[in-house]
């Protein structure tokens, strides 16, 4: 499609093409009125054909309109150009964590500042009734100023009261049996196709949190088959083993990585209240000899604040 500089759609004048996918273009744009810089992202015109992927792009929308959280992407318009849908949205200047992850594995600070930011932005959704049931690197933006961002949730589980839907779910591929999701960073109830919550997001988190950590993801096989059946019944592989990472850091990913969602951290609020804990109770956040008690020493001082 590659719209051409100087387009006019509505107020948005398009000034260069920024990514490219199959289902959508982002162009960065400047908003006429406002006299700002946005980023306008266009479905292709195949796409738009399709309904199951207009009524993903529009539940994309309508889900990240309700959100106004640091964490969280804005989104400031949609409009209608010669049939074609697009949002717009507050540009982002970084990159992605995908794209950070090239050069290495983060440093472990680093790593759990992200994901306490991560956590926080996923709680703001949850309030809101907003399952994201797609996080991965790739939809993590680090933005130059080092603020995380979530980004698309174009495969987001929403209540039906958050999008004011009468009598279902935010679409049809919410039914039991369906598999949503990227594999290696799916929960074993997405895997199963079974019915997700909120603590999916946090097993998610982990996977993340532990590939920030080690420079790779902890569940793979080499055929998706493989990588599925590892996210059911494999461990994660330790991250204590030659990484600069705490016994309690670790226990905390391994926390958010159980099979069972019954035994994993039961909010993100949760888990970013835990992380911070960790983040001042060891500022170097780095290896130590800690006991294997130490995930019930961990719990025994965070009650100890109350």
């Amino acid at each position: 499609m590659n719209l051409d500089a100087g387009l006019q759609l509505g107020p948005y004048r398009i000034e260069s093409l920024i990514a490219s996918g199959s289902m959508a273009e982002v162009y960065r744009a400047r908003d006429t009125r406002l006299d700002r810089s946005v980023a306008v992202k266009v479905l292709v015109p195949g796409v738009a054909m399709d309904a199951d992927r207009l009524a993903r792009f529009a539940q994309e929308a309508r889900a990240t309109a309700l959100l106004n959280h640091p964490n969280v992407v804005g989104l400031y318009d949609i409009g209608l150009h010669d049939g074609l849908p697009y949002v717009v949205s507050e540009l982002l200047q970084g990159s992605t964590l995908r794209e950070q992850l090239a050069h290495g594995p983060l440093h472990v600070r680093l790593a759990v500042r992200q994901a306490i930011e991560i956590a926080h932005g996923l709680a703001a959704a949850h309030d809101a009734g907003i399952v994201h049931r797609d996080l991965k690197p790739e939809n993590i933006f680090v933005t130059s100023e080092g603020r995380v961002k979530i980004l698309d949730f174009g495969l987001a589980k929403c209540r039906k009261e958050t999008l004011g839907l009468p009598h279902q779910d935010s679409s049809k591929s919410t039914q039991p049996g369906v598999i949503l999701g990227t594999v290696g960073y799916m929960s074993p109830e997405q895997v199963r196709g079974t019915d997700i919550d909120e603590r999916s997001d946090i097993f998610s988190v982990g996977v993340i949190l532990h590939e920030m950590i080690s420079g790779v993801a902890p569940f793979r096989g080499e055929s998706a088959i493989e990588t599925l059946h590892a996210i059911l019944k494999d461990e994660a592989p330790p991250l204590s083993a030659g990484l600069e990472c705490s016994a309690e850091l670790e226990l905390v990913v391994r926390h958010c990585l159980e099979k069972k969602r019954e035994a994993r951290f039961q909010s993100a609020r949760d888990l970013a209240f835990v992380l911070e804990f960790l983040v001042q109770a060891r500022p170097g956040m780095a290896r130590s000899a800690a006991p294997r008690s130490a995930w019930g020493d961990l719990r025994a001082s965070i009650a100890s604040l109350f």
